[in-house]
């Protein structure tokens, strides 16, 4: 799960990461309430205002905008807020903006030069831990900097058993080049920021930019966090904070009725049991000419309000052309899973596009005679070839 910038700074703060303190605004006259409140509690001047959406590079869109007065904290706010926030993350459409963080100024002069660097923590896939990934080229996509250079992207892995031991936090420090104060700041903030990711059950931090203020202190200017979904039953305070307007309304309406559904740009619509299966079906669509058009798994109750449940969800994706079911019967008996499909394609009435079913396991040949003798428009197969022969004859 997703958080917006605000809300990732709430969660770093509340295990003592230092953070560029902000206020939300819906309106442009919150934005400037909020502009005079911060003025008072931190005593900046200049105020910076971020839209706040689920998307990184929002400063190249137009979505982040400094603010020298409250005439233009009210100007920036009411041009940001409404408006379709256009990324190299969003879609051609872009993401409506719907609130905004009004941020102190951070970057104010002093005896040294604000730096800026990279630090995230995530799980390093291919050892099973995770890990601080960090770099002096702050402000900056990290994956430009990898490909241009990677010399300049450092690891440090955190083992489980011990957690991220002090001369790690030091060594994150040394690397980026930091000395005096700054150095002992950044040692603390590494530290609590491992910590905070590891006590929320987050998949992801990323902190882009890290800024060194001109006075030495470590600032968390922006925040991108992940939560594992998995763990948000222990997490209710951080499940409150979904918001549903950021996501696809189409994997909402799925999570609701217990299917995994990713919405993805084909024309094949794909109904499996078991994510492996349900890989390998998109791989099957792709060699027969096609493209899937979602991830769906049903899981192992493919029953008919079920089955009817997943045929709507795909079917509201005008580009879908076909619809391809793959079902493996293992604990899931074949004949239950046919017998599902025709009484969802019955309750749904006219279902316009082919539908092909492919099932193998328990009870496989009585499933295969339901559907072949059901009268529906349904074309059935057993063989995985013999189902990619047919969404290819579909597709043309």
């Amino acid at each position: 799960m997703n958080l917006h910038e605000y809300q990732g700074k709430e969660v770093l703060n509340s295990f003592g990461v230092t953070i560029q303190r902000g206020i939300v605004a819906h309106t442009p006259e919150e934005a400037v309430a909020a502009a005079k409140k911060l003025t008072q509690e931190t005593g900046t001047g200049w105020h910076v205002i971020k839209a706040q959406v689920h998307a990184g590079g929002r400063g190249k869109g137009g979505g982040v905008k400094l603010a020298k007065n409250l005439d233009q904290v009210r100007s920036i706010a009411n041009d940001i807020i409404g408006m379709n926030l256009i990324t190299p993350q969003t879609s051609a459409e872009g993401k409506k903006v719907h609130q905004v963080l009004v941020a102190e100024d951070v970057y104010y002069p002093g005896d040294s030069e604000p730096e800026e660097y990279y630090i995230s923590v995530l799980l390093n896939r291919v050892t099973g831990k995770n890990m601080v990934m960090y770099s002096t080229e702050g402000g900056m996509d990290i994956e430009t900097v990898a490909e241009e250079t990677p010399h300049l992207i450092f690891h440090e892995e955190i083992d489980p058993a011990t957690g991220l031991l002090p001369f790690q936090a030091r060594k994150v420090a040394f690397n980026l080049g930091l000395s005096g104060m700054a150095f002992k700041e950044m040692t603390k903030f590494v530290t609590a920021l491992v910590k905070a990711y590891e006590s929320s059950d987050s998949s992801m931090f990323e902190i882009n930019p890290v800024l060194k203020t001109s006075d030495d202190k470590i600032i968390a200017v922006d925040a991108k966090v992940s939560i594992d979904d998995n763990a948000l039953f222990r997490h209710k305070d951080y499940e409150a904070m979904r918001d549903l307007r950021e996501e696809n309304p189409v994997e909402v309406e799925a999570r609701a009725v217990g299917l995994n559904y990713v919405d993805l740009d084909g024309n094949v619509g794909c109904m499996v049991n078991g994510a492996g299966l349900a890989m390998a079906t998109m791989d099957l669509i792709k060699q027969a000419g096609g493209e899937p058009a979602n991830f769906l798994d049903v899981g192992g109750t493919a029953d008919a309000e079920r089955v009817e449940a997943a045929f709507n969800l795909i079917l509201k994706d005008p580009a879908v052309k076909a619809i391809l079911v793959n079902i493996f019967g293992g604990i899931v008996r074949c004949d239950r899973v046919a017998q599902g499909i025709v009484d969802a394609y019955r309750n749904m009435g006219t279902i316009k596009v082919p539908i092909i079913v492919r099932l193998q396991g328990t009870n496989a040949d009585i499933a295969k005679e339901l559907i072949d003798n059901s009268g529906l428009d349904v074309q059935s197969a057993i063989e995985f070839q013999e189902a990619a022969d047919k969404v290819q004859a579909v597709l043309g």
